[in-house]
């Protein structure tokens, strides 16, 4: 008993940690409203039927919360302490998927499998993991410590830890030079890629235009123009 309470604590002190909305709110209130708070505490109860060999009540409390939050966690999913699901809807982790702790998913997160196989078919999710909304994690594949997930990110190989991942497929960048740790993400400032490379032909063409000019400057020949070449006046070769 005391060891439930004690979940129910640290899952609404979680909650308002993540959640800036949340801060100042009653705990009741964050039992009632919050879907991710709701759907977890459903899955520690569904995990524990599941567990005892009651797959039938564990999977039917999974649905119920399933359609009261639109977040859909297995049964028989593994999830550490700290996990907080922010909004949520849309949320999905299969059933051999491996949540550690301190890890936060945002709406849309997908912990999926691939194909048919049976055995281990869906990722395992490292410690102070954060996942940013419509990430789709796809496969026993593993999410390192400390490492982040861009939103609409698709990842199906093994991201290193205290990384960065963003794109389609996911490949992991440096936020600023700095390996990335902790539960929050800056997602707005996220790396680009296409535009490091724009930017980057951009500095080079004006380092070029520059090194042109200093050289007509200095005598040099200008560099001729260069014109279209018009279609020729006159009859055509075969005197039409």
């Amino acid at each position: 008993m005391f060891g439930v309470v004690r979940e129910v604590r640290q899952d609404v002190a979680v909650a308002r940690e993540r959640d800036p909305a949340a801060r100042g709110v009653s705990t009741t209130e964050i039992l009632v409203v919050w879907p991710g708070v709701q759907a977890l505490l459903a899955h520690r109860v569904a995990n524990a039927l599941h567990g005892a060999g009651l797959k039938f009540p564990a999977r039917a409390l999974a649905r119920i919360a399933r359609t009261t939050t639109g977040i859909e966690i297995h049964p028989a999913a593994r999830v550490g302490r700290g996990l907080f699901i922010d909004h949520g809807t849309g949320v999905v982790v299969g059933e051999t998927a491996e949540i550690g702790d301190d890890v936060t998913l945002y709406q849309g997160v997908t912990l999926g499998g691939t194909g048919f196989a049976s055995g281990k078919r869906h990722p395992t999710v490292q410690d102070n993991v954060t996942i940013g909304s419509g990430a789709k994690l796809l496969g026993p594949i593993t999410i390192g410590h400390g490492a982040k997930i861009g939103a609409n990110t698709v990842v199906i190989h093994d991201v290193p830890p205290n990384s960065t991942v963003v794109g389609n497929p996911g490949h992991p960048v440096r936020v600023e030079g700095r390996r990335p740790e902790g539960p929050d993400a800056d997602w707005a400032h996220l790396p680009d890629p296409v535009a490091d490379a724009v930017q980057s032909m951009s500095t080079r063409i004006t380092e070029l235009e520059r090194r042109i000019a200093e050289l007509q400057g200095d005598g040099a020949e200008p560099i001729a123009e260069v014109t279209p070449l018009r279609r020729r006046q006159g009859p055509s070769p075969a005197g039409g």
